[in-house]
């Protein structure tokens, strides 16, 4: 504790005191909720929103008063469906929740219940909750589970898959359900049985399949339906990364019936450290293909493994870079029978010399990625979840493919990008969940305006967390790990082994197989099953091998099954659950989750780490002068060393990689931010366009401004200086109709503008009455859309140049970050005034597809834009003009975009000329 914190005592333990009298007015409140009927607790809802929507205070202030009647009545829910009653620590993470704070809540207290009471709250509104978590099981399971209690209070909710969408229906029982056991994928935990469940088909199945301990098949309440209909719910489960892309392919839909969210309301996290911030470094994008350098990538990675490190090239661990020397270059050379490989091969002959040598030297098999169904399959450095339909940028991604030989995709252009920073920034509110989110707090707070609240323990946590053991290398480290997993077999304590990677959670299995140990093995590997089995880590004997992260949201218990006393106390006795981690992580956080695995709700357990000199975060801050301090004192390779000293410069390097993966994340949320306002006005332009009738004022004032800035250029100084050649042939390119302007010596600037706007707004609407109205509205519509998405694909591509080619200003003492802003400005403004002019000159030369195509359009429009479609329109012949005579009508001498003499204040073309 710090001296200040001494003093003036804890601010956390101060902020959870002053919640007390909510909690306390909740609890008053239960006797009463407890004699409501399911419908009468129905109608509380309903009496709730009836509350909300006629009443004249602040919407959050109503929201506040209402909190501890609607918390009370969520509690009662959770008792009637789940036979669980919220902890009072639970209300209090409720309440942080709701005031849009991070509650940090250990292992096992039950967060997945606790969101439940902001969300109940919050949705009374109206607007939508997002509840988002880490992968599609968490988020089908809690869909169905916590789904009860939202139903039996009225509410609707959505579940939001990678390839699948539901909805919560307690009619709806699905025919496979019937089929047995084996086809489940939907699965729930419970903490205790229900006295209300007994179905004897269930525990049939149940015993069928002993490995789901306390889990229930409650899939046949998740009717499929559209995302659109998903996202309509009162509350929607889904990932973040379906969340970004959502996001990001309505920002590309065609029509308002194919985007399927609505506003960013309120969003709770869970494992808020895991997805705001381990994954918050790879922004979201959307691509489609766009060339095939294949034989390129084959060439280089033949090449790579033939390049010498200290020779060839040079290898920064600590930055992850590879720069390749002149020896190196003379070397490819060589080999590609070049002379100069800048002059013949170009730049980009050594960007794929670079991506070629990065792949073979940074990114290891099994670590970083899995090669699956001759796929690259990206692994998640921080949970080693696999990330499939993930790819890394620049070629990498198939500098890896020619590297294990399987197929090299096609190039990618960008189509749509975003951070996770700036798509959780865009909810008017937000909150989060996790275990462990102090180490993050200052991160937290500047990115996102998140405080992190510590919620105390339901039971005092009492598992014992041993010192590190510190070996002189690996070998004598798994040495040691697996007589300490032999040893806690041996006398039945459950054993958890947490690994960094694939690889080296692989070859543990293959120790302990070796030493004839049966275990479990979590992986990336085995999606499927790792919840339920991770589940099961608790029991009697039970050894399970999981790489760091694995079942996260997934609660271990004692014994296997809460029904089963005997067994858990017979855990219980022997120590609880022993957690080993076989090296320290990255972020100290990550370490805080695999300890907390044990120890949940004030059950025993422990915790040790092995560490040796070779792991990756010791041997790159310092690991050699460590080992040869080890040697120098003597120490035997099967030999443990326990030293405060040494375990603090441990975490004091952990603490520096955590500050430099900050700032990496830091460095890449003030790039994107420049690209986000860019971002926000190119789709609020859209979304105006896609969701109103202002595209005929749009294309409109394109035109105008186009044509006002072509006269202006031409028309400088006096009358007879005026370019009047060069107007009438520039009208004619934009119309398709020549334009022959006389008497232009006696008039002002502003009158010949005037009369030669008038000529086109005639030849547009000569167009308009030619194609119809609705046909014309329709061609505006899509020509508005079709411009705007090519040329913000373009913008997407030139910025990432420029970002690239800014670093380098950085030798001319210039501020990267100053120039990219400036010149992004400009680029940004050019992009404007592209769309604009584009508009202008295509809208007179384009007409909507014949009628014999017109279903094949519908077809078109309906498919779901995850690439930008062809264009729904065709070019005429600009060199066979139709040329007409304009028609003259009756009305007044007003210009269609001057105020109506009607004195209306509205356009005359909207006015008395429409």
């Amino acid at each position: 504790m710090s001296l200040l914190s001494t003093i003036f005592g804890d601010a956390n333990a101060r902020h959870i005191k002053s919640l007390q009298p909510v909690i306390d007015r909740i609890n008053s409140l239960e006797p009463e909720f407890e004699k409501l009927s399911d419908d009468e607790l129905r109608v509380k809802t309903v009496e709730f929103r009836h509350r909300l929507n006629n009443s004249s205070e602040n919407a959050d202030e109503l929201l506040n008063n209402i909190l501890p009647e609607a918390f009370a009545a969520v509690r009662e829910a959770a008792k009637r469906t789940l036979n669980q009653r919220h902890f009072d620590v639970q209300l209090t993470g409720g309440i942080v929740l709701h005031r849009g704070n991070i509650a940090e809540m250990k292992t096992g207290e039950g967060k997945t219940l606790v969101a439940t009471l902001p969300a109940y709250l919050n949705a009374l509104t109206g607007k939508g909750v997002h509840i988002v978590s880490v992968n599609d099981y968490l988020v089908r399971r809690d869909t169905a589970w916590m789904g009860q209690i939202y139903d039996l209070l009225g509410l609707t909710v959505g579940c939001v898959n990678h390839d699948s969408s539901y909805v919560y229906d307690s009619n709806f029982k699905k025919e496979q359900s019937r089929e047995g056991i084996s086809n489940s994928k939907f699965l729930i935990s419970k903490q205790s049985p229900s006295p209300n469940d007994q179905n004897p088909k269930q525990d049939e199945l149940d015993k069928e399949r002993d490995t789901l301990g306390a889990f229930k098949v409650v899939h046949e309440f998740l009717r499929p339906v559209s995302r659109k209909e998903a996202y309509a719910a009162d509350i929607t489960y889904c990932t973040n990364n379906e969340l970004g892309f959502d996001y990001l392919r309505d920002n590309m839909a065609y029509t308002k019936e194919q985007m399927s969210q609505r506003d960013h309301h309120f969003a709770i996290v869970d494992e808020v450290d895991s997805i705001l911030i381990d994954e918050a470094r790879t922004p979201l994008i959307i691509s489609a293909p766009d060339e095939d350098s294949g034989k390129l990538y084959e060439t280089f990675a033949r090449i790579g493994p033939r390049l010498i490190e200290n020779e060839d090239y040079n290898l920064d661990e600590k930055l992850k870079a590879v720069s390749i020397t002149e020896k190196g270059i003379e070397k490819v050379e060589k080999a590609l029978g070049m002379d100069n490989i800048y002059n013949e091969g170009g730049v980009k002959y050594v960007h794929h010399l670079e991506q070629a040598l990065k792949a073979q030297v940074l990114f290891k098999r099994d670590r970083d990625y899995v090669v699956k169904d001759g796929e690259i399959i990206i692994v998640d450095e921080f949970t080693g979840r696999l990330m499939p339909g993930r790819r890394w940028s620049e070629g990498l991604h198939q500098a890896v493919e020619a590297k294990e030989g399987v197929k090299i995709q096609k190039e990618s252009r960008t189509l749509a990008t975003i951070t996770f920073q700036n798509y959780f920034r865009l909810y008017k509110k937000l909150a989060g969940m996790t275990g462990t989110a102090r180490t993050s707090a200052e991160e937290f707070h500047k990115v996102y305006t998140l405080d992190v609240v510590e919620v105390p323990t339901n039971k005092t946590v009492i598992r014992k967390d041993g010192a590190d053991k510190i070996y002189k290398n690996e070998e004598g480290k798994f040495r040691a790990v697996i007589q300490e997993i032999r040893e806690r077999h041996n006398s039945g304590q459950p054993v958890l082994v947490g690994t960094a990677s694939i690889e080296k959670n692989e070859l543990l299995s293959a120790m302990l197989l070796r030493e004839g140990i049966p275990h479990n093995v979590l992986n990336a590997k085995q999606h499927e099953k790792e919840a339920e089995l991770h589940a099961q880590a608790g029991r009697f004997g039970a050894v399970t091998v999981a790489t760091n992260m694995a079942g996260r949201g997934v609660d271990i218990i004692l014994g296997g099954n809460p029904a089963d006393s005997d067994e858990a106390a017979k855990v219980r006795g022997l120590g609880g659950l022993h957690v080993i981690g076989t090296e320290r992580h990255e972020a100290r956080r990550i370490d805080d989750q695999l300890r907390g695995r044990a120890g949940r709700q004030g059950d025993p357990g422990s915790s040790q780490f092995f560490v040796s000199t070779q792991d990756d975060v010791i041997r790159v801050f310092g690991g050699d002068r460590l080992h040869n301090i080890m040697e120098t004192l003597g120490v035997g390779d099967d030999d443990a060393v326990e030293n405060k000293f040494i375990s603090r410069a441990i975490e004091q390097a952990q603490s520096k990689i955590e500050g430099h993966n900050f700032d990496i994340r830091k460095y890449v949320l003030e790039y994107d931010d420049v690209m986000n306002k860019h971002r926000e006005s190119v789709y609020r332009l859209r979304r105006e366009v896609t969701f109103t009738d202002s595209a005929e004022d749009k294309v409109e004032d394109f035109i105008e401004e186009y044509v006002e800035s072509l006269i202006d250029f031409h028309t400088q100084g006096s009358n007879y200086e005026w370019n009047i050649k060069e107007i009438e042939e520039s009208i004619k390119a934009l119309t398709n109709y020549e334009l022959r302007i006389t008497n232009y010596e006696a008039k002002v600037q502003e009158e010949f503008k005037k009369e030669v706007l008038e000529f086109v707004y005639q030849k547009y609407e000569e167009k308009e009455k030619e194609i119809g109205e609705e046909q014309m509205r329709q061609l505006e519509r899509i020509v508005l859309l079709r411009t705007i998405d090519e040329l913000w694909m373009d913008h997407i591509e030139a910025m990432e140049y420029l970002r690239d080619s800014v670093r380098l200003r950085a030798y001319g003492q210039r501020d990267p970050l100053v120039e990219y802003k400036i010149e992004g400005q400009k680029m940004f403004h050019q992009l404007m005034s592209s769309i604009g002019s584009q508009v202008a000159n295509i809208i007179f030369k384009v007409s909507l597809v014949t009628s014999d195509k017109r279903q094949e359009t519908r077809k078109m429009e309906e498919r779901r834009p995850d690439i930008v479609k062809e264009s729904h329109f065709h070019q005429q012949n600009i060199n066979e003009p139709v040329h007409r005579e304009p028609q003259k009508g009756n009305e007044p001498k007003v210009g269609r975009n001057d105020p109506c003499w009607c004195g209306s204040k509205k356009k005359f073309k909207k006015c008395h000329g429409a």
